[in-house]
């Protein structure tokens, strides 16, 4: 069933609903209609710098979207999708948004002036502030919803770049991790891999620059194992840009082939954009099922209170016992919400302590290493060292948040019937601006002494000991000056050096530590504050969640009692036609079930076959 006949379903369901009797109804089919009218299915390219990101875009929709140069880097995210006529659009901040809301408006651009926007050279360090890019193409490649989004480089996946690509993963569809066939995976990219796996929901890997690199099949070998180690069913793709660039301006089929991209084309339309509509059709199915499953219960409650008079009262019992029970559900919503409470407070406890534990451990490490050697001269690289080690471990705990997040959702869900019940959607890995509110580390004294410093420092030791020894020697009519007082100078100017470089070593040393301190007390504050904002906003999702889940159920037994008393006062001459309404009304409604039902076992019988034809 195609979205469009879902969308039909849907609308079928809203003029059913009404405008006024069912809100909490009538919201759940809005939703649902707007996941169907914006089918977007995001998968994020992510990568070290240089890699060939930008260029493996280009050359999957044949159009130079992404800037490319030796010398040019990505520094906003660009998302490229279907849309004809061809467009490009910034997405610019504004300002005096409150949490929640998108904040950003759209500003439509010219497609030859997007490099200039997107790229470190026309925007370093994206000093414009630009939330993103998008750029619509009448690409066959892009229907179905495929949208493609170049992220900005990672820079060696272990610095703050890294924790702004984890922030997008929980809302794609699908993740490319992209390396170049130079060299084979290093231990950042696989380290960032695991990582994905946990909050991306399909992850495939693309070996770039083939025709590069001839010895690209033993690297092709070596990343499969590694590979094979973090996950046994993780594709990968070699893969060539430059031919297939040459191979669409020839039209050659054969040298399209040899680039690599119709396997990664494949996987693109089969595992992920495929995998995605199924899922949107069973959200979908499931949500009309709901519906319709509510509407039932009124229009027959009512329906049999008019055939059936003599059994109304019984009738009105077992709805009022089914009330009493919803009504007990809803006393019972103190029971999960404590759960949800103590989870909270547990999850916040649980990672305050994993936060420490793992800077306090950093902290170690930086302090060993700088007791190891003069910390000055390489105080640039050891800050660059500190951060990633930071930034790797703050992504480390959001992650496990966002996991142990889910897991507390699931036992709230506990609380409540299986059939009743879907989770809500948990984004807590957004953690691209945690490090946002930290200083960059202090600059150290790099302990360089010039040569009159030296001999200042060496005269000033050396002069007690002329003036000791010729005072001693003077005894023997030796003069003040002699050699023996000018040795005696020199070997104590000597020590009086190395005990002032000794100390000036351990005076760098204790600012360093000092530092270290610092930035990681910093640390903790800034990202232990976000940490428990987000759990705070985790905590209120879920309450909410449930809480509508409660109330539309309580909702449709209070209609259901409500309809049945209703028909059970009616007039005679009212019955027929309140009878003849509620049959076509019922009609309409198992109508739309059943359509639900079919919808639901399509995607169902899809998920087999897939399973299938994957063993």
């Amino acid at each position: 069933m195609t979205a469009g006949q879902l969308m039909k379903l849907v609308e079928q369901g809203l003029q059913l609903v009404g405008s006024g009797d069912r809100p909490d109804l009538r919201k759940r089919l809005e939703q649902a209609a707007a996941r169907l009218q914006d089918p977007s299915i995001r998968v994020i390219v992510v990568g070290e710098f240089k890699q060939g990101k930008s260029k493996l875009i280009n050359a999957l929709v044949n159009a130079p979207v992404c800037p490319v140069d030796d010398d040019i880097a990505t520094s906003v995210p660009t998302a490229v999708r279907y849309g004809e006529p061809a467009s490009a659009a910034i997405l610019v901040p504004t300002a005096g948004t409150q949490d929640g809301e998108e904040g950003f408006e759209r500003r439509p651009v010219d497609l030859a002036e997007l490099p200039a926007l997107v790229s470190e050279q026309g925007n370093p360090g994206n000093s414009r502030k630009l939330t993103a890019a998008e750029v619509c193409l009448p690409r066959r490649v892009l229907t179905g919803g495929l949208t493609i989004i170049d992220s900005p480089g990672v820079g060696g996946m272990g610095s703050t770049h890294t924790l702004t690509t984890l922030t997008a993963l929980p809302t794609a569809d699908a993740m490319l991790l992209v390396s170049d066939a130079s060299q084979e995976y290093t231990e950042p990219e696989l380290r960032f891999l695991r990582q994905a796996m946990r909050i991306a929901p399909s992850v495939a890997a693309v070996l770039s620059k083939t025709d590069l690199y001839p010895d690209w099949r033993r690297v092709e070998e070596l990343d499969r194992a590694h590979l094979d180690q973090v996950a046994p069913d993780i594709p990968l793709f070699p893969v060539s840009a430059d031919l297939r660039l040459e191979a669409s301006r020839l039209q050659d089929n054969e040298l399209n082939a040899e680039s690599g991209y119709p396997a990664l084309v494949a996987h693109l339309r089969n595992e992920i954009v495929a995998k995605a509509q199924r899922l949107q059709r069973r959200s979908v199915s499931q949500d009309l099922l709901s519906v319709t499953g509510n509407l039932r219960l009124s229009l027959q409650s009512e329906l049999e209170a008019l055939e059936n008079p003599d059994g109304t009262p019984q009738m009105l019992e077992a709805l009022a016992l089914a009330q009493a029970e919803a009504d007990e559900l809803r006393k019972r919503s103190a029971r999960w919400q404590l759960t949800l409470s103590d989870g909270i407070n547990d999850l916040i406890a649980d990672m305050e302590y994993d936060l420490r534990d793992r800077l306090r451990r950093i902290q170690r490490d930086a302090e060993a290493a700088i007791d190891q050697g003069d910390p000055g001269p390489v105080w640039a690289e050891f800050s660059q060292w500190l951060e990633e080690c930071v930034a790797a471990a703050v992504s480390d705990t959001f992650v496990w948040t966002s996991e142990r997040s889910q897991w507390l959702a699931a036992q709230v869900s506990d609380h409540f019937a299986a059939d009743e019940v879907s989770l809500p959607v948990l984004h807590v890995s957004d953690s691209g601006d945690a490090l946002d509110p930290v200083d960059q580390m202090p600059g150290l004294d790099p302990g360089r002494v010039n040569p009159v410093q030296k001999v200042l420092i060496g005269m000033r030791g050396s002069y007690g000991g002329v003036l000791m020894f010729g005072l001693l020697t003077g005894i023997f009519g030796m003069a003040l000056i002699n050699p023996l007082s000018v040795g005696a100078g020199l070997l104590l100017g000597r020590k009086a050096y190395r005990e002032d470089k000794e100390a000036r070593l351990k005076r760098r040393q204790g600012e360093a530590k000092t530092l270290v301190r610092r930035q990681l007390d910093d640390v903790t504050f800034q990202v232990g504050k976000q940490l428990k904002d987000r759990l705070r906003l985790v905590q209120r999702t879920t309450r909410d969640h449930f809480t509508e889940i409660a109330d539309e159920y309580h909702r449709s037994l209070s209609d259901s009692v409500a309809a049945a008393q209703k028909a059970a006062n009616s007039y005679a001459q009212e019955k027929e036609g309140r009878l003849c309404d509620i049959r076509t009304e019922l009609k309409k409604v198992e109508a739309l079930h059943r359509a639900a039902e079919t919808v639901s076992a399509e995607v169902s019988a899809s998920g087999i076959r897939t399973a299938a034809g994957v063993g």
